[in-house]
């Protein structure tokens, strides 16, 4: 039971809330420790509201779940844990996760009210998208970038951190690049075997994701150079030379688009980056090339 229950609340997805802790580091405050206090209390509410999405998830998509190879092995589709545990679980979170956010505020100088709407419009959006918008064709896949962007404002709120315009255009690209490689697999599938894990998953094909993929990530690498030798980064910064991080950035989308169109392997991103060791070696390399250029 107690494993079944940590399958379903999924925390190692909570890697994709790391999200919320990017205001931090690009705002040049990741040795201040006032800023860290705010970003973790975010960072572990909306991890808990995320899981209570997950809940609603399974509970809705049960019947697709079943016939899908992979995800019939989820509780709620294998039976495992009952639909009724699954809704418990989910206020659960959802009470904890504004809870938490209520103490933080009492503790700290953290905007309750900012946080506690984009919990509220997190959990309102991804009930819609399990809903109905999963039904619509890009729309499911904006939705899932959109959900990256509101963890960015997260940070952004709990710390007071303004956002930089290319931060959340970013985001939101890499994002719908990652978005993308995972409705491939789906797409791969039902081509393959008939099986329709989602509803919409007739309105794609591999050709066209194989060539959304390469425009979005064509797109993403030039605004990522673009950015890094943007006068107002450069000033910001006081460094001309982030440009060298992009290598990390290319070298990671391109290993991301072999595992997706060579190997197959595209089902989560959270799960390539916990088990593919290149793309562990590009995530710390930019990131201790972007921090030293940064800090130093």
């Amino acid at each position: 039971m107690c494993h079944s229950i940590f399958k379903v609340l999924r925390p190692h997805q909570w890697v994709k809330n790391l999200f919320i802790f990017l205001p931090v580091f690009f705002g040049k405050h990741l040795f201040e420790v006032e800023y860290w206090l705010p970003s973790l209390f975010a960072f572990v509410s909306f991890s808990l509201a995320a899981s209570g999405v997950y809940c609603f998830n399974d509970i809705n998509d049960v019947e697709a779940d079943r016939l899908h190879p992979v995800k019939c092995h989820r509780p709620i589709a294998s039976g495992a844990l009952s639909i009724g545990l699954g809704y418990a679980l989910m206020v659960i979170c959802f009470i904890l996760s504004i809870g938490l956010l209520w103490v933080g505020a009492n503790a700290i100088a953290m905007d309750f009210v900012g946080v506690s709407l984009v919990i509220v419009g997190y959990i309102g959006m991804n009930i819609l998208y399990s809903i109905k918008l999963k039904q619509i064709a890009i729309v499911d896949i904006l939705i899932i970038s959109l959900g990256f962007v509101l963890r960015l404002l997260m940070g952004s709120l709990a710390t007071g951190i303004v956002l930089s315009k290319w931060l959340v255009l970013m985001t939101m690209l890499l994002a719908l690049f990652l978005a993308l490689a995972k409705r491939w697999d789906d797409v791969w599938i039902y081509e393959t075997t008939g099986m329709k894990a989602r509803g919409n998953i007739d309105k794609y094909n591999t050709a066209f994701m194989n060539q959304a993929l390469s425009i979005v990530a064509a797109i993403t690498v030039v605004c990522y150079i673009m950015y890094t030798i943007s006068d107002e980064v450069v000033a910001r910064i006081g460094s001309s030379h982030l440009y060298l991080t992009a290598i990390f950035v290319l070298a990671g989308l391109l290993r991301h688009l072999q595992l997706t169109l060579v190997e197959n392997r595209s089902g989560s991103p959270t799960k390539v980056l916990l088990q593919d060791r290149f793309m562990q070696i590009c995530v710390i390399g930019w990131a201790i090339t972007f921090g030293i250029i940064l800090y130093c």
